[in-house]
């Protein structure tokens, strides 16, 4: 299984943490959780992961420096590549898709803000991606949903169990994720996710169960319960870690 992970963002919202360990820009995947630059925890899980066999890492060229010493320290015994990151997520990963091996059949793509992901989430999204074209890591959501007007004035209230907030990895068939990307430059169309091409041209999505502790590392809050989580996640071990 091929796995990208676009980690070519600076992470705006994170500006009162990068300046806390004294940078003034920063991409945020190269703060550190636990004595670690964050992107050191995913590419940590995608290695132990048994199903994942290849690792292409889409970033800006000023963060490649900073990228390969994180390398050289991890020793992965996966091959890991660098491809260009573009000017927005969706570009970034158009690019990836073309950084692909030329075998590339299924991939997976996972942000790298999403830190704590775990080797088994990995290996559950690329079984079932085996047996499907598309889908996407989610979880149910807890709270009750309700749908404003531009003045904020709710208009609804849909039904929380039909509901669930989306994650990564998300997973798709490599040729028809190619395809939709293509079409969604020509039409002009901006996403959030693959997820939404996918949808938009017409395939079928499955959601496989994500967890809950995959949150998305976006502000200095998400960093502190990040790290409580792999405390709790690690226990005696985070000193050896360190």
């Amino acid at each position: 299984m091929h796995l990208l992970i676009p980690a070519a963002g600076m992470g705006r919202r994170m500006g009162s943490e990068c300046l806390r360990q004294g940078y003034t820009q920063r991409n945020k995947l190269l703060l550190t959780l636990l004595g670690k630059p964050l992107i050191t925890w995913t590419l940590m899980a995608a290695e132990v992961s048994p199903t994942i066999n290849w690792i292409g890492i889409i970033c800006q060229l000023e963060d490649r420096p900073d990228l390969t010493a994180i390398l050289a320290e991890l020793s992965l015994t996966k091959p890991v590549q660098f491809i260009q990151g573009g000017a927005s997520r969706q570009e970034s990963v158009y690019n990836g898709l073309q950084g692909l091996p030329q075998d590339a059949q299924k991939v997976l793509i996972h942000d790298g803000a999403r830190c704590l992901a775990t080797p088994d989430l990995f290996d559950r999204c690329a079984e079932a991606l085996f047996q499907h074209q598309g889908l996407i890591a989610a979880v149910p959501v807890k709270d009750t949903i309700k749908i404003v007007d531009e003045a904020k004035f709710i208009k609804d209230t849909p039904d929380r169990n039909r509901l669930w907030a989306a994650q990564t990895p998300q997973g798709f068939d490599v040729k028809l994720l190619k395809e939709c990307h293509e079409k969604g430059r020509h039409l002009g169309w901006e996403v959030t996710d693959d997820a939404a091409l996918f949808e938009k041209c017409g395939f079928p999505v499955l959601i496989v169960e994500g967890e809950e502790t995959n949150l998305k590392v976006t502000t200095p809050v998400d960093l502190a319960l990040a790290e409580f989580i792999l405390r709790q996640r690690l226990g005696n071990s985070v000193d050896a870690v360190n």
